[in-house]
């Protein structure tokens, strides 16, 4: 499982990759999703799988009772899905305003910082 996980995150990544260095802004942000996907499974991935208990504690015990899952993982993917979310409604942002100014979302048109008609 973990070798067919590893090989997903090659993947994804080589995609985000290759999406980023398109000439198309829209393209840049689908390999920003991509890649951030990418990194949350290598997290994933790195931390091991397992199938045990979620580590909670009993209220008449003092300690987790092993073996228990790692909740440090999950807590590191949820903090980067928030982070590589806000960083997508950002490129997003970004890319409409780019739109709105040049009329066309290829790279090779964004020549200049001031507006057409100015």
């Amino acid at each position: 499982m973990e070798l067919t996980l590893a090989l997903v995150v090659g993947g994804l990544f080589a995609a985000g990759l290759y999406s980023i260095l398109r000439r198309s802004i829209v393209r840049i942000a689908i390999g920003l999703v991509l890649i951030g996907h990418a990194a949350n499974l290598l997290i994933f991935t790195a931390a091991r799988l397992t199938r045990y208990q979620p580590p909670i504690i009993a209220p008449d015990a003092e300690a987790v009772v092993q073996p228990a899952a790692d909740p440090l993982p999950q807590a590191m993917i949820l903090t980067a899905i928030v982070i590589s979310f806000a960083v997508l409604v950002f490129a997003l942002v970004l890319i409409h305003r780019v739109y709105q100014v040049v009329g066309s979302d290829d790279l090779d048109e964004l020549t200049t910082t001031d507006r057409p008609d100015e």
